[in-house]
């Protein structure tokens, strides 16, 4: 279980993550949604660690963030941010090995390589094991830096914009195998998404921010309506229930 407890991030006189209380489901999708500057990967990265909080807690199945060594934090949670770029000329295999650190300290086991393999096929790269990074399309890489993620073997996954630089075949792929993590896998997967039908679709629960805040949260259906997204986006955006997901049309 995650638990954010009047988590804040001011950056000089600018608040931008405010007084956020929040537990997150165990289990399943949570996706974040909201617009540009609502808070959503600050919430994320102090979350992770990645960036400290000015105020607040986070605990993650009990353990505060801010004290617990990092290997342990690592067994525990695993975070993928939007600038995942690497200098280092590596290969795919080579990148999602990286992920088994926590556990192997840099001299893999068989069970790591067993773990590297099945994160490997879980995302459809066994053609592309032997590649370089540097070689690839920006969808294939991304896919890369997720099978890393998802090596590390935590329970808890964060994603921010795992859909980013991805074309629309490549994103409905890349949410299905997220999908099958969740469902196979036992994983508690959190992402920031952009894409609200994506969000619909595939998650469990949605969290929506705005300024800086917790605005709504809850089950897709009680989420996408028109009055609380307009709320969340100052846009008037209609929904449809087609095959039993709720799907939102805000291109007129």
């Amino acid at each position: 279980m995650i638990e954010a407890k009047n988590v804040t991030k001011r950056y000089g006189g600018s608040l931008v993550v405010d007084d956020v209380t929040l537990t997150l489901p165990v289990g399943g999708i949570t996706s974040i949604i909201g617009p540009n500057g609502a808070g959503k990967s600050t919430l994320l990265s102090m979350i992770s660690r990645v960036m400290p909080m000015s105020s607040g807690v986070v605990l993650v199945d009990g353990l505060d963030v801010r004290t617990t060594p990092g290997d342990v934090l690592a067994r525990k949670l695993a975070i993928l941010r939007q600038d995942n770029h690497l200098t280092s000329r590596l290969t795919v295999r080579e990148l999602v090995t990286f992920g088994r650190y926590p556990h192997s300290k840099g001299r893999p086991t068989v069970v790591d390589r067993e773990h590297v393999e099945r994160a490997i096929q879980h995302m459809g790269l066994e053609a592309l094991s032997e590649r370089f990074l540097d070689e690839l399309s920006g969808g294939q890489r991304q896919r890369a830096f997720v099978a890393m993620v998802l090596c590390q073997d935590t329970d808890h996954v964060l994603l921010d914009e795992p859909l980013n630089g991805l074309d629309l075949k490549h994103s409905v792929a890349m949410m299905k195998q997220l999908r099958t993590a969740v469902d196979s896998l036992k994983k508690s997967i959190v992402m920031v998404l952009h894409d609200l039908n994506f969000a619909s679709c595939y998650s469990d629960h949605l969290i929506a921010m705005r300024d800086g805040k917790v605005a709504f949260q809850g089950r897709p259906q009680d989420i996408m309506r028109p009055d609380i997204l307009r709320a969340v986006y100052d846009l008037d955006i209609s929904i449809q229930c087609i095959d039993g997901d709720w799907i939102a049309t805000h291109y007129r």
